[in-house]
């Protein structure tokens, strides 16, 4: 699994909820599910689907917007970990992204999670991006 996919995820995501669009389509890989599967259970996505195109598949995003002026729930997406500099962290030095109103998604050993899941359980990992 090559980080561009994480990158070019994040950037598609970043674009289409600055440009107020409702749905964005990224390539399907199961780094991408996983990190789709975290931002609907932390409430930053409504929903995700998975099509089918041949032998190459796609997920489509459902990005969320609220109040009347469709504010985005997802403000900043920042990567964090790149492949010309790792961050790692154990779950005692796990960053609070905004003193909690934000999320770092981490890939552990138990697969990706949320900062606060990964609190919870005790494990630390690599730190893949910020968002807020």
């Amino acid at each position: 699994m090559t980080t561009d996919t994480i990158a070019d995820m994040l950037t598609r995501i970043r674009n289409s909820s600055l440009a107020k669009h409702q749905i964005v389509q990224i390539p399907s890989t199961k780094m991408t599910k996983r990190i789709a599967e975290v931002l609907v259970s932390e409430g930053y996505i409504n929903s995700y689907e998975e099509l089918q195109n041949g032998i190459k598949s796609s997920l489509l995003l459902s990005l969320r917007y609220t109040g009347i002026d469709r504010e985005p729930a997802i403000t900043k997406i920042q990567r964090a970990s790149r492949p010309g500099l790792r961050s790692y962290t154990n779950c005692k030095k796990m960053p609070r992204v905004l003193g909690g109103f934000g999320i770092a998604i981490i890939s552990t050993s138990y697969g990706l999670m949320s900062d606060k899941q990964a609190r919870k359980e005790g494990i630390g990992g690599e730190i893949l991006c910020y968002i807020w």
